[in-house]
């Protein structure tokens, strides 16, 4: 109680006051309509086509395409293959998210090394952009409208799910933070961004649900694994490696607790 009587003192002294209720959700308010107003030229669009162009071109070594890649749904069908990810792959005798099965399609199909198809997971401005990128907008965007329905049916998705969820309330890095520790409880935010209860359904619902997404702010579309990085970053953790158990296991958690809602990426963000 000291600490804080003590913060607010020198919050007060500045001339920082706490805006009161009513104000502070009228700035929400106001920020949800900007973002709605921004949906429309969404320039994930500019992504997406070049996703499907990728997974059209014939491409690699042996020069074939994507289209009999499988994502879950049977090979090259796309529509509403991402609402069924992370799941279990007996081809590959592993649990995988879209981007881990991307990978593995371009080395199986494609031919290209492991670092040749992890290379550039993320984009990094207008003078390298990513294929990965792409692809994630291209078939993220075939299942917009389509309910996520993840699977927990097989031994390796429930033991994927269950590290999941041990990720997400385990504590460490020089601040003890978790995942938990921004998003386990309602009615919070940091400044004006509102941070989502990822325990509860709704909470999970609304935030799985929105990514992929274009960030205004830094001219790119960024994947749900490079969110999931940018939340490590904030905690002080090592980023996740890219397509492994670790990051996989944290979205099938996530991704799992967000069944039941349309999904409806990739969108756009500030």
């Amino acid at each position: 109680m000291r600490t804080r009587a003590l913060y607010a003192g020198l919050l007060a002294a500045a001339g920082i006051v706490a805006a009161p209720q009513a104000a502070a959700q009228d700035a929400v308010k106001e920020i949800e309509k900007y973002r709605e107003a921004l949906q429309d030229g969404n320039p994930a669009e500019l992504w997406e086509a070049r996703g499907e162009d990728l997974w059209k071109r014939p491409a690699g070594p042996r020069k074939v395409s994507l289209e009999k890649c499988d994502l879950g749904l049977g090979p090259g069908v796309v529509k509403g293959a991402y609402a069924q990810l992370p799941r279990y792959f007996a081809d590959a005798d592993r649990v995988m998210d879209l981007e881990t099965r991307l990978v593995h399609c371009r080395m199986t199909l494609q031919g290209l090394t492991r670092e040749e198809a992890t290379k550039q997971p993320f984009g990094a401005g207008t003078d390298r952009k990513s294929d990965n990128d792409a692809l994630v907008a291209y078939v993220t965007a075939e299942s917009k409208g389509v309910k996520m329905n993840v699977p927990l049916a097989h031994p390796k998705e429930k033991e994927m799910y269950a590290l999941g969820e041990k990720m997400f309330y385990f504590r460490g890095g020089p601040y003890d933070f978790s995942c938990a520790t921004c998003h386990a409880a309602d009615n919070t935010r940091i400044r004006l961004q509102d941070l989502p209860n990822l325990t509860k359904p709704a909470g999970a619902q609304l935030a799985y649900t929105g990514w992929p997404a274009y960030r205004v702010s830094q001219g790119e579309l960024r994947t749900f694994q490079w969110r999931l990085n940018d939340c490590f970053r904030q905690q002080r953790f090592p980023e996740l490696a890219f397509t492994s158990d670790a990051s996989i296991a944290l979205t099938s958690f996530l991704a799992r607790n967000a069944n039941g809602a349309e999904f409806k990426a990739p969108t756009i963000k500030r």
